[in-house]
Order: structure tokens, then C-alpha cells, then sequence
């Protein structure tokens, strides 16, 4: 995740509170430097800092946080409130106009990723029973349009281009007569982006508002680019009136300011965050939960969320029953384990959980890419052999590998491991025996 050195500097910096039974004011001063640091070296921006470590401090201060009984947590709690309420307290939704259909304008530099970002939106806009339409307004990058189609595509939301107009006013305009005429309530308008902020860019995106009368623009814009997210934002807002950011590739290893920086900068919400390539994974931006994640406190809710989303109530009684029953067999195992790859890497799931030390899980292996050879070995098994792993002789181990990929003895090992497995799981319903049930759920990952 973009902010795992910030966590790291400000868990450690907080780790020397707590060690304390009573907190200064010269203790406290020595913190808020080192939580200053942290800070600019996300690359937030200096104003941002200045005004956010002032803040902490004089509420630290004037409420008599330091003769408390637990002074280190009361200054955790400022610190995570005023996080949050830099980065606008609350999920800031998407708004829609009252007139049929609603029109939301991506705009953004050129690599920010705004076609597949308005892809994504459209895929969450039809979770919520809207029917969108995305619009292919990028006359200039080559296959952008094509590159839309596929997306679209991808997420099963409808696609308007109009291929041999290269006028994007036009195309926008001819959208939203086809939007209504197909019952399209809301138009996802993907507009070019240039390498830089220019006058030409900018009077064609003010043309397309002037056409379409947005009840959106939204700016794209990627996490990586640091304190100059805040500097294009501020063009982009200038020239357009932005009415929200969607913050791209929180999930590369990136320092994070611009999250911090933006709102705080522009006084525009943040609507979305983008924090993986698949088309799923973009959600609402949620600045509380964000702020937990950034102190290294977990984030349950959207853990939950994940889970409710991407779990099938009727299978997981399916799989109580098969449990129950031992009928569990590896076409179960693979079901379970698509499951879970839809709500993305282990690694970033165990991250969400609080009191989780990021330190020790970069030393965990789990790695996902275990999971595609698994999958490897199951679908080069017969049906027979996936309901009855136990007539699995050396011939048929031999037939498997070469199908997968792998080696006799890989899959050798992989029945043993499914067999333990197997016997763990009729234990999961026993919460004292919960842990050795996950330890052999952790060997199948290695």
C-alpha cells in the first residue's frame, strides 16, 4: 500500500510514547517532529504539514491530554481524527443531477488512468442498479477508444464512440440524445489527457462541460505523481470547477502525499480510490478507515464489506454442509479459492486487520501466485479425481504435473497438505482449535 513507510515512521514514532508512564510537553514536541518528518517524507505538502502537526500539538495541549491516564492514546486519537478530517471526514458520494441522465466528465493527465477508471465506475454505479453508458471522448491517444471498448466490455456497461468523428464536443453531445434514447440514466464521459496541463486541453474540456452540463468532473489523478497531484489539481480545479478526485494506484509503492495533500490543498472530496489493475478494484473513499490504515490500526469495516460483497450466502451453507458431511473435495477447494482471490491478495487482507505488524507479515509467505498453480492442479485432474483425490496413483500424479506445469512430487504434496486440510476444517466450528486449523490453511499457501 502507497503509505506502508508512513505507517511504519508513525507507529514508531508512537511506540516511544506508549513506553512512557507519564508524557511531557518536551516529549510531545519530540514526537510531533518526528510525525512532521514522516510526513514530508510521504511527500505531503509543507503547508498541509505545518497546519496539521500545529493543529494536533494545540489539541494535545488544551485538553489536558498529558495528565491523563493514558496520554498516548489520547494523542493517537487526535492524530487519527485530524487525519481524518484532512482528508474530509466522511465518504463523499456521487451526484447526480435531477434531469435524466446524469453526466459524470473524467479529466485528468495523460497515464493517470482515466479510461479504466471510468470503466471501474461503471462497473460500482451498476452494483447500485444505475444503467451507464461510458463514452469514448479521446479522439487523439491512439486505441483509446478500442482500449474503452475492451474495458467496457469487461464490466458488461455499454460503450458510445462515434470512430470516424474527431470532434469530442460532438461525440459528447450525440452520447447523452443516445443515452436517452436507450434509458442510459447515467453518461461516463472519458475524455484526453496530455502530458501537461495546457490551454488547448483545457478549452476542449470546458467546451464538453459547456455541452454536457456535468453534475460531476471528476480529476484522476495518480498517487505516484506526489506533491505534484496537488499542483494538477489545482489547474484542473482553476480552469473546470472539479468536483472530486479519484486518487489512482494506492497499491504501488508510492509515499502517499497526494491523499493527504489534495483535499487539504483544493477543498475538493475525494471520491474513489483506486488500489489494484482489475477492473473490482475501485471503491468509495473512506477517510476515517483510510486514516485507521495510515496509523497501522486496521481496517475491519472494508474487510467486511469485501467478504459480504464477493461471498455467496447459499454456497457458504453449501460448504457448512459438505464440512459437516466430509464430502469437501478439491472442485470445493477451487471454488473457496476463487472466492477469496476476488477480494484480492492475501497479503493486503491480512493488512486490513487491526494489530497486525506490517514488519512481521513482510516476512510471511504468502504468495498469491501459489494459488495459480494450485488452480493448475486441480483443473488437470479428472472430475473422478477432484471427488476422490485418494485413487490419485503415481500414473495419474505423473499426467497431472505435466498438464500444470509442476512436478510429481509438487503434487504429491499438494494431496497431502489438501488431506490435512481436510481434516482441519471439521474442527473451524471449535474456536480453541481455530489457530491449528489456520496453520494448516497457511502450508497450503507455501
Amino acid at each position: 500500500m502507497a503509505f506502508d513507510n508512513l505507517t511504519e515512521k508513525l507507529q514508531d514514532a508512537f511506540k516511544k510514547l506508549k513506553g512512557k508512564g507519564k508524557i511531557t510537553e518536551a516529549d510531545l514536541k519530540t514526537a510531533m517532529r518526528e510525525v512532521k518528518l514522516a510526513l514530508l517524507e510521504a511527500d505531503v505538502n509543507f503547508k498541509v504539514v505545518k497546519d496539521f502537526i500545529n493543529s494536533v500539538s494545540e489539541k494535545a495541549l488544551g485538553s489536558n491530554v498529558l495528565e491523563s491516564l493514558t496520554p498516548a492514546q489520547q494523542i493517537i486519537k487526535i492524530v487519527n481524527e485530524e487525519l481524518t478530517a484532512l482528508m474530509g471526514e466522511k465518504v463523499s458520494k456521487i451526484n447526480y443531477s435531477s434531469q435524466t441522465p446524469s453526466v459524470i466528465m473524467m479529466v485528468g493527465l495523460q497515464g493517470a488512468g482515466k479510461t479504466t477508471t471510468s470503466a471501474k465506475i461503471g462497473a460500482l454505479l451498476k452494483k447500485q442498479h444505475k444503467r451507464p453508458l461510458l463514452v469514448a471522448c479521446d479522439v487523439y491517444r491512439p486505441a483509446a477508444r478500442k482500449q474503452l471498448q475492451v474495458v467496457g466490455s469487461q464490466v458488461d456497461v455499454p460503450v458510445f464512440s462515434i470512430d470516424d468523428c474527431t470532434d469530442p464536443v460532438e461525440i459528447a453531445k450525440k452520447s447523452i440524445e443516445h443515452a436517452k434514447y436507450y434509458s442510459n440514466d447515467v453518461v461516463i464521459i472519458d475524455t484526453a489527457g496530455r502530458l501537461q496541463i495546457n490551454e488547448e486541453l483545457m478549452d476542449e474540456l470546458a467546451n464538453i462541460k459547456e455541452a454536457t452540463k456535468p453534475a460531476e468532473i471528476l480529476l484522476v489523478i495518480d498517487a505516484m505523481t506526489g506533491q505534484d497531484a496537488v499542483n494538477v489539481a489545482s489547474g484542473f480545479d482553476e480552469k473546470l470547477d472539479v468536483t472530486g478526485v479519484v486518487l489512482t494506484k494506492l497499491d504501488g509503492d508510492t509515499r502517499g502525499g497526494a491523499a493527504l495533500s489534495v483535499r487539504a490543498v483544493t477543498g475538493k472530496p475525494i471520491k474513489f480510490a483506486g488500489q489494484g489493475e482489475k477492473l473490482g478494484d475501485l471503491d468509495w473513499f473512506y477517510p476515517d478507515r483510510m486514516a485507521s490504515r495510515i496509523l497501522g490500526m486496521g481496517d475491519m469495516l472494508t474487510l467486511i464489506d469485501k467478504i459480504t460483497e464477493e461471498y455467496d450466502d447459499k454456497k457458504a451453507a453449501e460448504l457448512e454442509n459438505k464440512i459437516r458431511h466430509k464430502s469437501f473435495d478439491l472442485d470445493d477447494y477451487l471454488d473457496q479459492m476463487n472466492q477469496m482471490k476476488k477480494m484480492g491478495s492475501l497479503t493486503d487482507l491480512l493488512g486490513m486487520m487491526p494489530g497486525v505488524d506490517k514488519k512481521a507479515l513482510a516476512n510471511v509467505d504468502f504468495d498469491d501466485k501459489r494459488l495459480v498453480h494450485i488452480e493448475a492442479m486441480i483443473t488437470s485432474m479428472t472430475k473422478q479425481e477432484r471427488k476422490n483425490p485418494d485413487i490419485i496413483n503415481g500414473a495419474r500424479k505423473k499426467r497431472i504435473a505435466a498438464g500444470s506445469g509442476t512436478t510429481p512430487a509438487e503434487i504429491n504434496a499438494f494431496l497431502k497438505q489438501f488431506d490435512q486440510m481436510r481434516q482441519l476444517m471439521k474442527q473451524f466450528s471449535n474456536p480453541s482449535k481455530m489457530k491449528k486449523a489456520m496453520r494448516g490453511f497457511k502450508g497450503l499457501m507455501r
